[in-house]
């Protein structure tokens, strides 16, 4: 039986000022084509499906399109939440959906969900865990010392009553780490609770160690974690200047009997790539430099001066221009500075002088200085007047 693992799609996401659904559509249109010449027989969406837990109106057309093209063509579908994802909108209509072989499990309710599907070797287990929290899990079983996520899934796992004998799926969303808890390799989108995570949110592969295969959401880079049954499946497209210079890969599973598992990567064509060009203005912007205009462009220019109205200069010749910075001696010589010891026994008008003097190479006048007080004192900064 063959599986295609897909998660974090995070329909209805910008990039900055550029609406993406135009990029997913074309993304999911590629993937749906996927599912035909592959033969594909089950769809694992590991969670984050939208960006918002009020996702868009057109993230909703997208995603509904999506589900009814594969209710359509038989191809069983198997859903879980991830933490962008609101549980109730999520979870609307999926007894309505299990008609049609949608499965959704939006909310960890007590209970881990599991679907039985049958293939030449016999019955396949899929049990779906959406994103859960210890405290959700402590709710259910009050008596269990929950003090860690990895202590709530296990908990949640050890109430299962899984048949390792048997061939078993799981689909999570959660911070997943490698052999003595080596980081996942994040992709940088997924914002900043996932990378500020803490101890108490690291779950060990060797939680999954039932499961013949570990469909993971929640990591932007497809990658493997632990071994190679246990996957992210990464985010749908490049959604970070991190990935600019990584390839976007989906899995293929293809399950025979008990311990006999392939795993195929298929790499995602983008309608627009997301890239990253440095240079001066006068060599990124030769003829013969320019390339797939049309792509999401991070441009870093490496001129000593500051070039007036640089974006707009770009944009006529790249109009999907994401962003512009500077990396030159300017911005070297900032970067090395240590902003912690500047304010070591300073006053305010001292400190703001000095900050001054290291950003532009020249002294503060007193209108300046003026001016920063009178900002200091809007924002409730104290300081000894001068």
């Amino acid at each position: 039986m063959k599986f295609l693992h897909l998660g974090d799609l995070h329909l209805g996401k910008s990039l900055l000022d550029f609406d993406l659904i135009s990029d997913q559509k074309y993304l999911l249109d590629q993937i749906f084509d996927m599912i035909r010449t592959k033969k594909i027989d089950a769809v694992l969406i590991a969670g984050d499906i939208y960006d918002k837990s009020i996702p868009s109106e057109a993230a909703v057309r997208l995603f509904d399109s999506f589900i009814r093209r594969l209710a359509e063509e038989k191809i069983q579908t198997f859903i879980i939440s991830g933490n962008h994802d609101s549980e109730e909108r999520l979870n609307f209509g999926s007894s309505l959906f299990e008609l049609s072989d949608i499965y959704i499990a939006a909310k960890y309710e007590g209970v881990l969900y599991e679907k039985t599907v049958f293939d030449d070797e016999g019955e396949i287990h899929i049990w779906l865990l959406p994103f859960v929290k210890a405290s959700v899990v402590r709710h259910y079983f009050p008596e269990e010392k929950i003090d860690s996520y990895e202590k709530a899934v296990r908990v949640v796992l050890e109430h299962a009553q899984i048949d390792r004998t048997k061939r078993n799926i799981i689909l999570a969303h959660q911070f997943v780490t490698g052999e003595n808890l080596e980081e996942p390799e994040l992709g940088g989108s997924e914002g900043l609770s996932v990378q500020s995570v803490g101890l108490i949110e690291k779950i060990s592969y060797r939680c999954f160690d039932d499961f013949d295969y570990v469909a993971l959401g929640h990591i932007h880079s497809p990658q493997r974690v632990g071994r190679d049954e246990v996957r992210y499946s990464g985010s749908l497209m490049k959604y970070s200047l991190r990935e600019a210079r990584r390839a976007k890969t989906l899995p293929v599973i293809t399950m025979g009997k008990k311990g006999e598992i392939e795993i195929e990567t298929v790499e995602l064509k983008p309608l627009h790539d997301l890239r990253h060009i440095k240079g001066t203005m006068e060599n990124l912007l030769k003829k013969e430099n320019i390339v797939n205009p049309e792509d999401y462009i991070y441009v870093t220019l490496m001129d000593e001066d500051i070039i007036t109205d640089a974006v707009g200069i770009f944009r006529q010749h790249y109009p999907n221009m994401v962003k512009l910075d500077y990396d030159n001696s300017h911005t070297q010589e900032i970067e090395s500075i240590d902003f912690s010891k500047i304010g070591e026994k300073k006053e305010f008008p001292e400190l703001i002088a000095d900050f001054y003097h290291q950003m532009y190479g020249c002294e503060i006048s007193e209108e300046e200085q003026k001016i920063m007080r009178e900002v200091a004192r809007e924002a409730g900064v104290h300081y000894e007047a001068d």
